[in-house]
């Protein structure tokens, strides 16, 4: 394993992590998973049955063979319900890493930051590996990673929204104010949103909706992670610098004339 996505004690080979819901069925959720090289997959715990293990459940659509589960707090308003929600997830999935969610708007769902910093502050000394959903906002993102969060993840737009990176100059500001890693989460619509965010310099990126609600899901997580790894492969590289205009690319001096 090589250039891996470390997230606390939890480390994943693939950049690309993938949510569950929205596929027209099951079967196309287990094709787009496998075409993402995602090894790591959201589930919300308050919308999803995962006590049913028989065939035909939910849980018989995923190989854990060969992806871990994030469980996440979809559809919490308030700091306790996010809580009991995670300590629920751990029973039942036998997980410590939760994807926290603390929605302060159900029209936007904008994540209420207030209640997510108190919820994490919790989670955390109760054990678990948090990984918060927040705004772009690079104060609340330090205040998160200082209190022991191992990664954070600012939204690049309005959850499902697919917009893509509406401010560059914030994911830039955060990825300069934190030292963990730095996932965008939720706005990815297209394969060049993700490679963006990936060329920017973040660790990871995190969908649901820019895949699922695609014409040909299957197809697009595909896209999605070919993106993935050309950003990090690119900003590993090193970009030339912009300019107003080129230069020759062979010196004058000396040529032959004719």
């Amino acid at each position: 394993m090589t250039d891996t996505l470390k997230l606390g004690k939890h480390e994943f080979k693939s950049r690309l992590i993938v949510g569950t819901g929205k596929y027209a069925s099951l079967d196309q959720m287990r094709e787009a998973i496998a075409e993402s090289g995602a090894d790591l997959v959201t589930v919300a715990i308050r919308r999803v049955d995962l006590q049913s293990r028989g065939e035909g459940s939910f849980l018989s659509a995923l190989d854990l063979k060969k992806v871990a589960l994030l469980p996440n707090t979809a559809g919490c308003f308030t700091a306790e319900e996010a809580i009991t929600t995670c300590r629920l997830a751990r029973e039942l999935l036998e997980t410590d890493l939760v994807k926290l969610e603390v929605i302060g708007d159900e029209r936007t769902l904008f994540p209420d930051c207030e209640a997510l910093l108190s919820a994490a502050a919790t989670l955390i000394r109760e054990g678990f590996t948090v990984l918060p959903y927040t705004s772009d906002d690079p104060i609340v993102c330090r205040k998160l990673a200082d209190m022991g969060c191992p990664a954070v993840m600012p939204l690049a737009a309005p959850i499902g929204s697919g917009l893509g990176i509406r401010n560059p100059t914030n994911i830039r500001i955060i990825l300069e104010t934190v030292s963990v890693p730095v996932i965008v989460d939720a706005g990815v619509g297209t394969a060049s949103d993700a490679a963006v965010a990936m060329e920017l310099g973040c660790a990871g990126v995190l969908m649901n909706t820019g895949i699922a609600g695609a014409k040909d899901p299957v197809k697009m997580a595909r896209a999605m992670r070919l993106a993935v790894q050309a950003g990090r492969l690119a900003f590993e590289a090193g970009r030339v610098p912009r300019k107003l205009y080129a230069n020759a690319s062979s010196p004058l001096d000396h040529r032959i004339e004719v």
